[in-house]
């Protein structure tokens, strides 16, 4: 790797794209809301899908953007080869402010670096080891007060890139590339309204990783609760023996669940119980959660948990739905899809990555509904807080990957039956 991080001179020549379309993404407010009946959940999502659908055009793809906000590009193969889809989500998480964002670009020098937006957040080795890795980087973050929306804008932007230089350089052999942009992603919705059918990928990759070199074919299997308590009204002054506050029942409830379940004392394999909201008066109380696991056995323990534990508090009404499944069952049954990745990556110049993606993707319905679609890195880091930073030289890397991507798919095409994606490497 170069003093600046660059790979190779693709690489190189895709970086600087991948980031002025970062800087230019990152400034529309996409915040999706978890709170709504509608799809988009926010209208203002649609603003950068107009965006995208716009410049596709200009790239010269088939383009539209449907009813639900899901974008649409086509890119027509030059070689007998399947289509591949790419896919990545426009909002952003609504865990921190995502309006107003104002995108720093600037070179890391080392050592903790205070955002020029608010001095109490820095970017700091200490708390984030993958930031001493990119010293004498380019690096975009936001100015501190915003989180800067790389999860997913930085995958949006390299995509983008990727299709640019197919675009110009035509020799490159690929079939058919489907670029799908969703809506609503961070709050577990971006597959709702993706029709397969038009889709017509026979594989897909998200661009939603994080670490260069990352590629990943196994997410959390998942579960909402939603544990809502109510209580008894009455004057407090006359209130001894009548009162039942449902604030203090929530309280206990949450109180109760096992604290070694929790999301700051998990890692790796390790699922969790994660209280994320709380809502209500001292009438009614309404609280969510999140139940995550990779096996599906255990994440129905935990569903117990949270139902054994609000009838032991009592006067509660428990409601647990399915946000998306672990992805490995079906990638298993088609293992090239992960191979033909961990090439791409490779002739990228960086080293693969295989690892787990303790959360979701729209791969992970994609793949559940009978469409292959592992994760790649994006280079982001820190997501869903105001430290959240990329480095460009990798998202030139990821927009690099894509791109011999597509070309490994063409290549595995030609190739003798049984031939392994190494071989076709040239």
């Amino acid at each position: 790797m170069g003093d600046d991080g660059y790979r190779s001179e693709l690489a190189r020549e895709l970086g600087p794209d991948a980031r002025d379309r970062l800087v230019r993404y990152a400034q529309v407010h996409t915040t999706s809301d978890p709170d709504t009946d509608t799809s988009p959940s926010t209208e203002r999502q649609l603003d950068l899908s107009r965006m995208l659908v716009a410049e596709l055009a200009e790239l010269g793809l088939e383009a539209e953007l449907s009813e639900h906000g899901v974008v649409y590009g086509t890119l027509p193969g030059n070689a007998d080869a399947p289509t591949v889809g790419l896919v990545a989500h426009v909002d952003t998480s609504p865990d921190v402010s995502g309006e107003n964002v104002n995108p720093q670009v600037f070179r890391y020098e080392g050592g903790a670096h205070a955002l020029p937006g608010d001095p109490e957040q820095v970017l700091d080795p200490a708390e984030w080891p993958e930031l001493a890795n990119h010293a004498g980087h380019e690096l975009v973050s936001s100015d501190g007060t915003t989180l800067l929306g790389a999860d997913d804008k930085a995958g949006v932007a390299e995509i983008m890139a990727a299709v640019g230089y197919l675009v110009r350089n035509p020799e490159v052999p690929h079939g058919p590339v489907r670029v799908v942009f969703t809506p609503d992603e961070e709050i577990g919705h971006g597959v709702d309204n993706v029709d397969l059918e038009a889709f017509g990928a026979e594989v897909a990759y998200t661009l939603d990783g994080s670490t260069a070199g990352e590629i990943q074919d196994e997410t959390f299997s998942a579960l909402e609760a939603r544990v809502r308590f109510r209580g008894r009204a009455v004057h407090p002054g006359y209130a001894k023996g009548i009162l039942v506050n449902a604030i203090r029942l929530a309280a206990d409830f949450v109180a109760a669940l096992p604290r070694e379940l929790s999301p700051e004392r998990t890692e790796e394999r390790e699922g969790f119980i994660h209280p994320t909201r709380i809502s209500g008066d001292a009438e009614n109380v309404e609280v969510r959660m999140i139940l995550r696991d990779f096996d599906e056995e255990t994440l129905e323990g935990h569903s117990r948990i949270v139902r054994e534990t609000a009838e032991r508090i009592g006067g509660a009404e428990v409601e647990i739905n399915r946000q998306y499944r672990n992805m490995k069952a079906t990638l298993d049954m088609v293992p090239h899809a992960v191979e033909l990745a961990v090439e791409a990556i490779r002739r990228a110049g960086v080293e693969p990555r295989r690892s787990l993606v303790r959360g979701g993707t729209d791969g992970s319905r994609l793949s559940e509904l009978g469409l292959p679609t592992p994760n790649i890195f994006t280079g982001g880091q820190q997501y869903h807080s105001q430290r959240e930073w990329v480095c460009v030289a990798d998202m030139g890397a990821a927009a690099e990957t894509i791109v011999h991507l597509v070309q490994l798919w063409a290549e595995r095409a030609k190739a003798p039956a049984g031939a392994s994606a190494r071989s076709t490497a040239t």
